[in-house]
């Protein structure tokens, strides 16, 4: 089989393509992998560079600058793309296009294509309490976001509120699949410290990061991610909180296998890497009491609902050492559930259950 998979590099949206072209590589497939939003980081360089030495017949990297559907400048997104991915798919001999960018299920192609949802704007919107003013930006983005679940032969999301949330708010085709992220991490002997972390991009609202400042907690608390990005600045917690920055991917799991406890802020999280990255790594996950979160985690994590209930937490799980290792253990079992092969093996049978079906139309038609 014969993918194009497109990814940008910026968010976790990266560390899920990869997770996925490594999985369907050694399963024989052929991948190319088209980025957009910006240039890839030295270490996403790094990494496309070595799958293409250790698959130097089956992988292709192909980056591009164009921007991506909720970028404030979006008039370009479809058009400077899709120019790019209808040649990469002619010369690469395409079977089946995996989007991960919403906008690329209208491409005019012969081929069925796979969109994977991760997220939404206007789902963001209502989960932060945000009110979109009208704009020009606004109307670009739901046209691109319309035509691109419209001419998808599949539409994924990572869990079952965001497929549901996705419905109700535009029109999706009957065939919807729901399959969770996966992640594969190697166990480490770091010693740790009775210190709570929590990651991701700081610029985002959703991250909620206002309610640290409001949080008592009698242990450390490290806060580690971008801190900026386009207009948008990260909202730097006040209180006993140490912002670490943005880390590469090797440093972030080194910090939460040094760490006792991730905390999970956001408002808005169609699925959430990090805390499972933190889960694989032996923290204990104290989670926002939403509907999603709820979903991954079921009775695996601790849950709160603001400052106040967060506080209570830390403070009995710095007073409790038997509780804090009940909690990560179970994190960490619920995490190994959601592992890369699980994620490959729906994804692949999705994608051949999506060509088979392509090719009975053709044939019927």
């Amino acid at each position: 089989m014969r993918l194009l998979i497109t990814t940008d590099t910026i968010g976790g949206v990266w560390t899920f393509s990869i997770e996925l072209v490594r999985g369907l590589l050694d399963r024989g497939c052929a991948i190319a992998l088209v980025s957009f939003g910006r240039e890839p980081s030295a270490t996403q360089q790094r990494t496309c560079d070595a799958l293409a030495e250790r698959f130097p017949e089956h992988f292709l990297y192909v980056q591009s600058d164009a921007p991506l559907e909720w970028m404030e400048v979006n008039r370009s997104v479809f058009e400077k793309a899709a120019p790019l991915l209808t040649r990469v798919v002619k010369e690469f001999d395409v079977d089946l296009v995996h989007s991960n960018q919403l906008c690329f299920g209208a491409l005019n192609l012969p081929i069925p294509k796979v969109v994977t949802v991760h997220s939404d704007v206007l789902s963001w919107a209502q989960s932060c309490g945000r009110t979109l003013a009208d704009s020009q930006w606004l109307q670009r983005y739901l046209s691109l976001v319309r035509s691109g679940i419209a001419g998808a032969s599949v539409v994924v999301t990572p869990t079952r509120w965001m497929m549901r949330t996705l419905a109700e708010l535009y029109p999706v085709p009957q065939t919807r699949i729901v399959i969770p992220n996966g992640r594969s991490i190697l166990p480490s002997d770091e010693p740790r410290k009775l210190q709570a972390i929590t990651a991701g991009r700081l610029w985002d609202p959703a991250k909620d990061l206002s309610l640290l400042g409001d949080v008592r907690s009698p242990i450390p608390v490290l806060v580690a991610g971008e801190t900026g990005h386009e207009s948008s600045a990260a909202l730097a917690p006040s209180g006993p909180f140490t912002l670490v920055g943005e880390m590469v991917e090797d440093q972030l799991l080194k910090l939460f296998c040094q760490s006792a406890i991730y905390l999970c802020t956001s408002l808005y999280e169609p699925f959430g890497l990090a805390p499972l990255e933190a889960a694989l790594c032996g923290c204990a996950v104290l989670a926002r009491d939403i509907p999603s979160l709820h979903e991954v985690w079921q009775d695996s994590a601790l849950y709160f609902e603001n400052a106040a209930s967060l506080s209570v937490l830390l403070q009995q799980l710095s007073d409790s050492p038997d509780i804090l290792r009940e909690v990560q253990t179970r994190s960490l079992q619920r995490a190994q559930s959601f592992n890369r092969d699980c994620m490959v093996e729906q994804y692949l049978a999705t994608f051949q259950m999506t060509i088979a079906n392509s090719l009975e139309a053709a044939c019927v038609g």
